[in-house]
């Protein structure tokens, strides 16, 4: 199947060279992860997959101190501190609440940031040269938004109405933006926002009772921690949804378009981390951009719905299941 490229950021493909950055032989590592999700996620196992084949072995050379904050969004910040008061050598702390969180435990212990936008957020100060104790991954996962609502609307044939599944931390300003594009292809949109993960079974009975009948689930740590719910409530209402992740729609979703998080965390993360390890000094280190965008299409699923996708769509997918 094809893959569709996208540039790369300036530096993004700058080699290292790890022959001379070895581990120190009998060294044990020891990493702290703050992360939304549980570490048999599939971007954690495929993290951890990376980080062997540089060499960083769980239980022989490596130690991890995990920490999951996605049903506990209140105690990111003091999770964050346990990995400090742990004296990890580094952090690998995933969304804008995991990082903030680490950043304002540390100013010492390197921090492997992956979220949305790493200088937008104001984690960095220079994409090419992080500076401070951070760098990172930026996944452009809003950027996606708007693209991932024109992929839905084509591939629900006659949709008027759908929704969008937000957090309330969204700026107004892309949700405007959204709400605009939708309407110049002659669809309502209605934006249901969420503060926590026990909202959104509500939030999409709400979505389904505005008459609705297609949903955008935004991009979000909580929305991905919550990605099974998510499904399965749309399942019963029988309502095609889109994700951030292509995985999701392997997990059994209808679309899933973006980066993939395994591909992102095995070879971009692992080896971003893999580096700090090594010796490299954080601000020496790019912060980094996925190269490649996957467009999923599950089948089954859309068959399950009683929606018969474009063969158009179907045939620009870069993974089609049946």
């Amino acid at each position: 199947m094809r893959r569709r490229e996208f540039i790369a950021l300036a530096g993004a493909s700058v080699t290292w060279p790890f022959a001379a950055l070895a581990q120190q032989p009998g060294r044990t590592y020891r990493i702290g992860c703050l992360q939304p999700v549980p570490r048999d996620a599939p971007g954690l196992l495929a993290f951890f997959d990376g980080l062997r084949s540089f060499g960083f072995i769980e239980g022989q050379n490596l130690t991890v101190d995990y920490r999951d904050y996605g049903a506990h969004l209140d105690l990111t910040p003091k999770f964050a501190t346990d990995l400090v008061n742990a004296r990890v050598d580094a952090i690998q702390a995933a969304g804008d609440p995991a990082i903030d969180a680490a950043q304002q435990a540390t100013t010492t212990i390197p921090i492997l940031g992956f979220t949305d936008d790493m200088a937008g957020s104001g984690f960095v100060t220079s994409i090419a040269r992080p500076n401070g104790n951070i760098t990172g991954v930026s996944i452009l996962a809003t950027e996606l938004d708007g693209k991932r609502q024109e992929i839905l609307i084509e591939a629900v044939p006659g949709v008027s109405r759908m929704a969008a599944l937000a957090t309330n931390t969204m700026p107004p300003a892309k949700l405007n933006a959204l709400k605009e594009a939708a309407r110049a292809r002659n669809v309502e949109l209605s934006i249901h926002q969420i503060g926590s993960g026990e909202e959104i079974e509500a939030a999409i009975d709400m979505a389904y009772a505005s008459g609705a009948t297609a949903l955008n689930v935004l991009s979000s740590p909580i929305l991905y921690f919550g990605r099974r719910l998510i499904m399965g409530r749309v399942a019963e209402i029988r309502m095609p949804a889109i994700y951030q992740w292509p995985e999701q729609a392997e997990e059994g979703g209808f679309i899933g378009y973006g980066p993939s998080v395994t591909q992102i965390s095995r070879e971009i993360s692992a080896r971003l981390l893999a580096k700090v390890l090594r010796g490299t000094k954080v601000a020496d280190i790019p912060v980094e951009q996925p190269t490649k965008f996957e467009l999923v299409i599950n089948l089954k699923t859309a068959n399950e719905l009683g929606i018969t996708v474009p063969a158009t769509l179907v045939a620009r997918a870069d993974k089609v299941i049946e």
